[in-house]
């Protein structure tokens, strides 16, 4: 079996004392598999319950963000087996989510299908002025994640999160900006201490209580995804 900790791991940067950065690396574009998944809710468990970190930032590294699902290892699976994927891919969205603290996305290159629905479940993002996005499953014959679609309409309005959907086009951050995918558009070079700025405002907040907040205000997007839900979790990835 494979090190549990390959593709994710955290770490504390001595410049940036309480904050805790949730690193994805799997060269060459961050591609997301069932154990990159794994590692990531794993991850995500490790910083929730650390006391010394206070807030949370997500990096790909300096090059990109992620492009999205391993779609050749898709490919490869049986239903089975793509169901699996579907349910550690929801689990893992959900335990970023649910970190019980502020996180903010730092995001470099591209944020692409899955990797985009990974920077939306941050409570902020931060990008480059030079990153492409897209919801580029189709471009692939792929169904998009239901949880992904989701949080996508939720930021950027139902009518263009179909549109971006329906036809799975890059957008660029200043076109993410203005669809309110991103908080902030800065140089390449910036994004991290950027990102790790926006954290940083929330480091002497009262924790319990922020907890607290975060949950309650994700309870209510959570209650009006489940309302819609019926079944969605239960679609083949690959469109069988």
């Amino acid at each position: 079996m494979a090190d549990l900790s390959e593709f994710v791991s955290v770490h504390l940067d001595s410049g940036h004392p309480g904050v805790g950065t949730l690193v994805l690396s799997r060269p060459p574009t961050n591609a997301m598999t069932r154990q990159v998944y794994r590692e990531i809710e794993q991850a995500a468990a490790e910083v929730s319950n650390r006391e010394d970190v206070a807030a949370v930032v997500l990096f790909g590294g300096h090059e990109i963000f992620s492009a999205g699902d391993d779609v050749p290892q898709l490919r490869t699976l049986t239903t089975s087996e793509a169901e699996s994927w579907v349910r550690v891919h929801r689990a893992a969205v959900d335990a970023v989510a649910a970190i019980p603290k502020p996180t903010v996305a730092a995001i470099t290159g591209y944020a692409l299908g899955a990797g985009l629905t990974l920077a939306l479940a941050a409570d902020w993002r931060v990008s480059g002025d030079n990153v492409k996005f897209g919801a580029t499953e189709i471009l692939a014959g792929l169904v998009p994640g239901s949880d992904g679609m989701a949080r996508l309409a939720r930021v950027a309005g139902a009518s263009r999160a179909k549109e971006l959907v329906f036809s799975g086009r890059f957008i660029d951050a200043e076109e993410a900006l203005a669809l309110g995918l991103i908080d902030e558009m800065v140089a390449p070079d910036d994004v991290y201490d950027a990102a790790a700025g926006w954290a940083r405002r929330f480091l002497d907040g009262p924790r319990d209580a922020l907890a607290a907040a975060k949950a309650g205000i994700n309870s209510v997007f959570e209650a009006v995804f489940a309302a819609g839900q019926d079944g969605a979790d239960d679609v083949d990835p690959c469109g069988r």
